[in-house]
């Protein structure tokens, strides 16, 4: 609900303006749901959640926390097998059409607006689904879970595997994981500025990520593989 209704104010922008807007968005739920301490823990969150058993059956051990990962597990590949037949669906390609060329859908009588609110409303859905998600697996939930830090995460995440890209949040989130547990090896104190390197140079030479290098590499084999 929260999600449809900021996306119909704040998808009145793009770009630039557009992202600002949501983490300011972000920013203001993160407020509201510190000043309802009674409902929210307030900034202690709210610790030592009591999660039933998986169907009555697995219990959530936190020791041994197999139920949890095969539960976000499951969760993961329902959430995929629905982005993917979205995607290929009529309606994904509309909006693969809309990130394409805006004007001409418009010119086509798409309803644009419309299937970009209906579009970021799913994926306020899921971010909610994964909130959950989290809350269970730990159970315990705090503010961090509407902090920037969170945002800038899910944002690197998405630059490193290839925005725009079905599998690019798997990739991204794996190399995300991998850079940021060696990093922190090699300079605890400061990892996150080797971080900032790796994305700069993702940035200025692989423009969708890891999966945009990968396709770039692919047509340079094909290429020598062709040439005389």
């Amino acid at each position: 609900m929260i999600g449809s209704l900021s996306g119909l104010v704040l998808l009145r922008t793009a770009g630039l303006t557009l992202l600002m807007l949501t983490l300011c968005t972000m920013a203001l739920l993160e407020e509201a749901a510190n000043l309802g301490h009674a409902y929210t823990g307030g900034f202690d969150g709210l610790p030592s959640i009591t999660i039933p058993p998986l169907f009555g059956l697995f219990e959530f051990n936190p020791l041994i926390p197999k139920t949890q990962y095969l539960y976000a597990l499951g969760v993961l590949f329902v959430c995929f097998v629905f982005i993917r037949t979205l995607v290929y669906s009529p309606f994904g390609q509309s909006l693969t059409g809309i990130r394409e060329n805006i004007l001409r859908m418009h010119a086509v009588g798409a309803p644009v607006r419309r299937r970009l609110v209906i579009c970021y409303t799913i994926s306020a859905a899921l971010a909610g689904v994964a909130g959950g998600l989290w809350a269970q697996a730990y159970a315990y939930v705090n503010l961090s879970t509407l902090g920037l830090d969170r945002a800038a995460t899910v944002l690197i995440v998405l630059v490193l595997g290839g925005y725009g890209r079905l599998y690019g949040a798997f990739i991204g989130a794996v190399a995300y994981m991998v850079l940021s547990h060696f990093l922190a090896k090699l300079y605890p104190t400061a990892w996150q500025l080797g971080l900032g390197l790796m994305l700069m140079i993702i940035a200025l030479f692989a423009r969708n990520g890891i999966l945009g290098l990968g396709d770039n590499l692919m047509r340079l084999f094909r290429r020598q593989r062709t040439a005389p």
